[in-house]
């Protein structure tokens, strides 16, 4: 699982659905989406066996994203599938967390490990506008029964928008020296051609990291568990730590080592990339192990050097954001 450019591939990430509870202005369209229906999604089973295969490659690493996870039925019994297979070591979960609290104890006893919220703003006023509809205490009530639960690390992805939350950074870092979060600054990207994307609403990790230098004292951090290409600092004498991610202004691409697998079965190796190899079809064919393994090479093999979203999205990329995982 090595590919062209010499990063060892060993991380998947599988959207469960591309169906959502919440309608953010960046992802989705409001009106919400014509939903797969049920036999156009793969099913746990496969799903469970597509892992087990790709594990014998060396995909040790799995991470369920949508649309939104946990609207997914019969998650619990998914996550059991994944954790009887011995080469998975990390199973991690992304989600917006309106429904996590009532499910967590299920999850962790089921052996989910590690868990990441979606969350863009601490004030239920704007919540509610960048999602459209959603309710901000059921996410802070689950963000604190993952501290209870010992789900560590615990992280907090918050888009910044300039513009629109950007006012709220120093509160988000906060978060981290008051608890034992780690919260991830991520760059404001093109996904999906929607309309509250805007170029002059881009603020780069540079821009975010001087606001709380000014304010905090970084110092570097390591050994925080983790797949992603943030770049982690702690906040002395506190409890978490902040972490940047600037695939705008930064792109880390060299290091990536993710591959993603869509609700339908589409296999492709960078989120930006255009081009989808069918495992749902291989499956439906009859494809043995062997040659459903060929496929993942084949598509480990085709990765992308880097991506070109600074271009933008591009008409010729069918898919949108909560087709192919976040």
């Amino acid at each position: 699982m090595i590919d062209e450019h010499g990063r060892i591939i060993n991380y998947l990430r599988i959207s469960l659905t591309d169906r959502c509870n919440l309608r953010c202005r960046y992802c989705m369209p409001e009106k919400g989406i014509d939903n797969l229906g049920h036999y156009t999604i793969l099913s746990l089973e496969d799903i469970a066996r597509l892992v087990r295969i790709a594990s014998q490659l060396g995909i040790c690493k799995i991470r369920l994203t949508g649309g939104e996870p946990l609207v997914r039925r019969n998650i619990v019994q998914l996550l059991h599938y994944i954790t009887d297979i011995p080469i998975i070591d990390d199973l991690a979960i992304t989600t917006n967390g309106i429904l996590f609290a009532d499910m967590a104890e299920d999850l962790k006893q089921a052996g989910l490990k590690r868990v990441n919220f979606s969350l863009d703003s601490l004030v239920e006023e704007k919540f509610r506008y960048i999602t459209r509809q959603g309710d901000i205490a059921p996410v802070k009530k689950a963000i604190f029964k993952a501290l209870e639960l010992g789900m560590e690390p615990i992280k907090i992805n918050m888009v910044v928008i300039r513009g629109f939350n950007d006012d709220e950074i120093l509160d988000f870092a906060k978060l981290a020296f008051d608890y034992p979060l780690h919260v991830r600054f991520i760059e404001f990207m093109p996904v999906g051609d929607l309309l509250f994307w805007k170029q002059d609403r881009l603020l780069s990790s540079q821009e975010t990291r001087r606001t709380i230098k000014n304010h905090y004292n970084l110092l570097p951090a390591k050994n925080i568990e983790g797949n992603g290409p943030a770049r982690y600092y702690r906040l002395e004498d506190g409890q978490g730590s902040i972490g940047f991610i600037s695939p705008m202004s930064n792109h880390f691409c060299a290091e990536c080592n993710r591959i993603r697998l869509t609700a339908e079965g589409g296999l492709r190796g960078c989120l930006y990339d255009k081009e989808e190899v069918d495992l749902r079809e291989a499956l439906k064919k009859g494809y043995s192990d062997d040659e459903i393994k060929e496929l993942f090479i084949k598509v480990i093999k085709g990765k992308p050097s880097r991506h070109n979203m600074n271009d933008g999205w591009g008409e010729d990329n069918k898919r949108k954001m909560y087709q192919i995982g976040g």
